[in-house]
């Protein structure tokens, strides 16, 4: 098995398959958003699902990427139109056509990321003032 903690390497991560990247990116978003409502409310499991899914879905990703689109560097707006544009193996049921893309691509980018080690950019972006 390779590397589990600490950042990868950064010329791997480049070239991943930007499917692959939202693989990631999709298991690192959920996990922050979930310690984050876990560690702020005193909620049941159930309320805290319900929180969790309006954020990690494709809908709440897609809203969420209008916030952060203008604040991204070109390496990483490279990463999310790599990501939106990818060939995607299966489609979404419960997203249009063009959140579903988007939200790809927002997982594109926040694997990319995670996977570099760069939590510092990830909560400027992606969680600001948490």
């Amino acid at each position: 098995m390779s590397q589990l903690s600490g950042p990868a390497d950064e010329a791997r991560v480049k070239q991943m398959n930007p499917v692959v990247l939202a693989f990631v990116g999709d298991a690192a978003y959920t996990l922050y958003v979930r310690r984050g409502l876990a560690l702020s409310h005193g909620l049941h499991t159930g309320d805290l699902n319900r929180l969790a899914s309006g954020r990690v879905s494709a809908h709440g990703q897609s809203e969420e990427l209008g916030r952060i689109l203008p604040l991204l560097t070109e390496e990483e707006e490279e990463i999310f139109r790599r990501g939106r544009n990818a060939k995607k193996p299966t489609k979404s049921k419960n997203a249009s056509v063009a959140e579903y893309v988007r939200s790809t691509g927002f997982e594109a980018l926040f694997g990319y990321l995670y996977l570099l080690g760069r939590e510092e950019r990830i909560l400027e972006l992606f969680f600001p003032g948490e």
